[in-house]
């Protein structure tokens, strides 16, 4: 809920700023022109899985870990409303699996994600010095450098994926090339894991469906 709030608050903030904005006019931005931007962001997990022994479902969920990194994304502009951005970044997180088969709360280590997120997008205001935006795109997530927790976990693996992603985010021109950029993102995304111990083999159907909250500062040119 507390995800929920935030996100709401975000969109309530660009709508006002929005009305602020609208007679106040700067250079904005241009067909051809490019976008590079530097963000810190969160990626808040929002999961839920559902998980099997041996072939047989048993009860449990899991729990992934927050992240907090710097992003890097990259924009053109089609025309003065339209972009197509590019994100990149990884990040780490911890896994548990939450009382598998009444077994307990069980590490099962760590991961690494690297999910380049294209999305096509639609500036409002593109003249004005407050700029919100929403987009939608696709996404594949790569799994790598996965270590085990011991315990149930022996071995774990994670399966590659696409997934979709939508967003809203607002750029404020601080000058006439620089801004100000705040910008949440919601991917949806699934993975199967497969986890080898001295139970045997467990297998989950993880949605992850992070939030990805950032703010930051761009350079358009």
């Amino acid at each position: 809920m507390k995800k929920i709030a935030l996100v709401a608050a975000f969109c309530a903030a660009v709508v006002g700023w929005s009305d602020a904005a609208v007679a106040q006019t700067v250079s904005g931005k241009e067909a051809g022109s490019f976008m590079v931007r530097g963000r810190m962001i969160g990626v808040l997990p929002d999961e839920s899985a559902k998980l099997a022994l041996n072939g047989t479902g048993i009860s449990g969920s899991a729990k992934v870990d927050n992240a907090f990194v710097p992003e890097v994304d990259f924009s053109y502009f089609i025309t003065e409303n339209i972009a197509l951005e590019l994100i990149a970044a990884t990040t780490r997180h911890g896994v548990t699996a939450r009382n598998p088969a009444g077994l307990g709360d069980q590490n099962l280590g760590s991961v690494w994600l690297l999910p380049p997120t294209l999305t096509l997008q639609y500036h409002f205001l593109p003249k004005n010095w407050i700029s919100p935006y929403v987009g939608a795109g696709i996404n594949y997530t790569f799994f790598y450098n996965e270590k085990a927790g011991g315990g149930v976990a022996r071995t774990v693996d994670y399966e590659n994926s696409f997934g979709w992603a939508l967003q809203a985010g607002v750029d404020i021109q601080l000058q006439d090339r620089f801004y100000l950029n705040i910008d949440v993102k919601k991917l949806f995304l699934s993975t199967d894991v497969t986890i080898n111990g001295p139970l045997g083999r467990i297998t989950a159907d993880v949605d992850l469906d992070p939030w990805i909250v950032g703010v930051g500062v761009g350079y358009r040119f």
